[in-house]
């Protein structure tokens, strides 16, 4: 459930998994107004649903119109799976943080929490919920760079004293500088993103060891990114955080643990590949 929500890769994600596991089900993309968005959730239970994913704008509001939420989706105060109990019950929960690690994980980056401070750019609910990731992780410092100071001030505002790392906040302006002996840069923001303008960041105050990751999935390839692999950094693209936040919903809504694979990416990309080709 979005708005809009037609360009959302998750009924490729999610119908590849259904049809490797041979389960009789469908996903489908809802769109739905944001001022229709709490009726149209509290009617789930009545159309025999096991459950639905939620994307922007609609986070913050499904929060509020859920019977109950995981730790992690309260102490973010937004949703993005929804699970239907036997009962009618909404369950929200959130995932986004647990598909981010899971993705700089799978990509064998070598990075580990106690390795130094994170540079995030970007205050919005992904940075949220990466923040959360990163501090429950162990990570001691998170760098925090937004566009509008004002944002990242509410962001660290809301984790302090919930996580024993420490969030600093830094001047957009001084991005460049930021970067000196972290071990992770993730970008959240939408700078570098189709049509969109781009991530201007020079990279040479960045240890060679950092990874840097890229929350964009269109273009896969990020002038960030391609930046990043030119000097020899670990780079992560954006499609996996997308690809293992929706394991623990599919996983709840139908019973079967997916898993992400090479061809799962290929099939969410282009459309080659894929249970039966």
């Amino acid at each position: 459930m979005g708005w809009p929500v037609s360009h959302s890769l998750s009924p490729r994600v999610h119908g590849y998994w259904l049809r490797h596991h041979s389960i009789d089900g469908a996903y489908i993309p809802i769109p739905v107004a944001p001022e229709n968005f709490e009726t149209a959730v509290r009617a789930l239970p009545k159309l025999g649903l096991r459950g639905v994913n939620v994307t922007v704008p609609h986070k913050e509001a499904a929060f509020r119109a859920v019977d109950s939420t995981d730790e992690v989706a309260r102490q973010l105060g937004a949703v993005n799976t929804i699970v239907i109990t036997p009962e009618g019950q909404l369950e929200g929960r959130n995932t986004d943080g647990h598909g981010f690690l899971e993705s700089l994980s799978a990509a064998n980056t070598g990075w580990r929490a106690d390795a130094g401070p994170a540079v995030v750019l970007g205050a919005g609910g992904a940075a949220r919920a990466i923040v959360a990731a990163l501090l429950g992780a162990g990570v001691t410092e998170v760098r925090l760079l937004n566009r509008t100071r004002e944002r990242a001030e509410q962001v660290a505002a809301e984790f302090a004293g919930l996580a024993a790392g420490n969030i600093t906040i830094v001047p957009w302006e001084e991005r460049r500088e930021a970067l000196a002996e972290a071990a992770l840069l993730v970008n959240t923001t939408t700078l570098g993103m189709d049509g969109n303008p781009e991530l201007s960041l020079p990279l040479d105050n960045l240890p060679l060891s950092a990874a840097v990751m890229d929350i964009v999935y269109k273009p896969l390839e990020t002038d960030l990114l391609a930046a990043a692999r030119a000097r020899g950094n670990p780079a992560v693209d954006g499609l996996g955080m997308l690809l293992h936040q929706a394991r623990p919903g599919f996983a709840a809504w139908f019973g079967a643990d997916p898993q992400v694979t090479d061809d799962l990416r290929r099939f969410v990309l282009d459309g080659t590949g894929g249970p039966g080709a």
